[in-house]
């Protein structure tokens, strides 16, 4: 008898039964825990700190995202930082005259539809040659918001959102507010996520990525599988970038630069490709390494003895960001391919068969 507790086998017998999200009690039990707990987590840290957890949070969306575009149909994507910055002007325009609960999905939309665009080169390029069609929209977005008059050509934008609901949006609950709001719009996002790439659509996806010829034979329309994903990643990035909008009260181009969508594919990259842990494992790895770096950096320039021993001219210090960047995410692809998320199955491997070895 199949024991609704503990994972003993694979019972499922339809895809219906295949398409659930959660396979026994125990794993709703564990999201339920997860979420109390971080709701509870805010009242033990302090508004940097709750801030540092923000733009973590923030950075998940865009990476579930990234991780529809290239993890499930394997589309290369150096472009998500732009769909973010799609999203966030679209909030920064439509915020005088919309709440906040329509303007963020209206920059997802925004940002579909131009992905839906940007995504048209895939029907006839692959790999190298797509990754640069996708850098191209990446450069052009910045040089337009650049020279555009209507975008403030790139300077500050301001996005105020001063009460909700009869609650006063004050600089001391600023941080926590929005804490709130996108840990709720990443629940959101997180089970449609969980129930698209489940279906029919996932495995259209991971069809199209392994052989779009063989899916194309069964029935698939590769064209349309490809659109759908950029036009799907998209939306989470636009999505992502309304919620930045209003964290940080402002949109300016400097955070949807080449340098971003790097970023975030790295997160991708050291978090693995194509789940959900590795989407959420990822971004809080890089963001907390960029924190500890930027303090060693600013460690190294105040002390005497490493200033130095430093040939005059070098600034160590303003290259150890980038450095430990590219290394780790060499490092990654070299030793761990598969990301954090490896790690975590095999640890959740372990105890779930503990005290068998296998």
């Amino acid at each position: 008898m199949r024991n609704p507790w503990a994972q003993t086998g694979n019972y499922r017998t339809s895809y219906v039964q295949d398409t659930t999200i959660f396979a026994n009690y125990r794993e709703i039990v564990s999201l339920v825990l997860l979420l109390v707990a971080l709701c509870i987590l805010p009242m033990f840290l302090e508004r940097s700190q709750v801030l540092v957890l923000n733009f973590i949070l923030i950075y998940i969306i865009a990476v579930l995202g990234l991780n529809i575009t290239t993890g499930y149909a394997g589309l290369i994507s150096v472009g998500q930082a732009a769909f973010m910055g799609v999203g966030a002007y679209t909030v920064a325009l439509s915020a005088p005259s919309l709440p906040f609960w329509l303007t963020v999905p209206l920059g997802g939309f925004a940002a579909a539809i131009i992905g839906f665009i940007v995504g048209i080169p895939s029907l006839r390029v692959k790999h190298l040659y797509l990754a640069l069609a996708t850098l191209a929209f990446q450069e052009i977005f910045v040089w337009v918001v650049g020279r555009s008059p209507a975008l403030a050509q790139g300077a500050a934008i301001p996005v105020e959102m001063r009460n909700f609901l009869g609650l006063e949006i004050s600089f001391r609950n600023h941080n926590y507010f929005w804490y709130y709001v996108i840990l709720f719009v990443l629940v959101l996002v997180v089970m449609a996520w969980r129930n698209l790439l489940r279906g029919k659509y996932g495995r259209a996806l991971i069809a199209v990525r392994d052989n779009d010829r063989a899916a194309d034979a069964m029935g698939m329309d590769p064209g349309r599988t490809k659109l759908m994903a950029f036009a799907l990643g998209a939306f989470y990035g636009g999505v992502a970038g309304g919620l930045l909008a209003y964290m940080q009260r402002a949109v300016v181009v400097e955070e949807f630069t080449l340098g971003r969508s790097v970023a975030l594919l790295a997160m991708a990259i050291v978090g693995g490709l194509g789940t959900v842990v590795g989407s959420i494992l990822g971004p809080a790895f890089i963001e907390f390494l960029r924190l500890y770096v930027e303090r060693l950096s600013e460690w190294m320039k105040s002390n005497a003895f490493i200033q130095s021993i430093t040939p005059a001219g070098v600034d160590v210090a303003s290259a150890l960001l980038p450095l430990s960047f590219g290394l780790v995410i060499v490092l990654f692809l070299v030793f761990e391919p598969r990301g954090l998320y490896n790690w975590w199955r095999l640890v959740r491997s372990y105890f779930r068969t503990w005290p068998f070895k296998y």
